[in-house]
């Protein structure tokens, strides 16, 4: 006998727990992604603060929060997050590691992957704008 594996109607036709699973780093780069491209769903959104970097919640995706950050010239911070992207403006990641510290720019609509927090600066004259989750 060969099971019906096209059964709609519910999650597993054997009435097996599924248990959620949050998104893997592949997927939320890819809704980040996205999400950069409607810039109409979360631009006006956008604060300005001379003080420092203005963090903007947007919601959570599969319990991994998303949000956006406003970076005032010359200011930076460690930022939580396992994906970036740069919107707008400059942004550079900074890199301490045993041998030195490394700067490394951020290209706009380019997403970044990473495995801990990073931290972040604006060398630029303008405000950046960063996506992150």
């Amino acid at each position: 006998m060969v099971p019906d594996l096209t059964m709609r109607g519910q999650d597993d036709p054997h009435g097996r727990a599924v248990t959620a699973r949050p998104p893997t780093v592949g997927l939320l780069a890819a809704r980040v992604h996205a999400l950069a491209a409607r810039p109409a769903e979360w631009w006006r959104l956008i604060g300005f603060d001379d003080a420092g970097p203005v963090r903007v919640p947007l919601g959570t995706d599969g319990g991994v929060p998303v949000w956006l950050t406003t970076w005032p010239p010359g200011h930076g911070a460690t930022v939580d997050a396992r994906v970036s992207t740069l919107i707008a403006g400059e942004l550079t990641e900074v890199l301490i590691a045993p041998d030195g510290v490394t700067e490394r720019p951020l290209r706009a609509n380019r997403v970044r992957v990473h495995a801990e927090s990073r931290a972040f600066t604006n060398p630029g004259p303008a405000y950046a704008v960063s996506l992150h989750a």
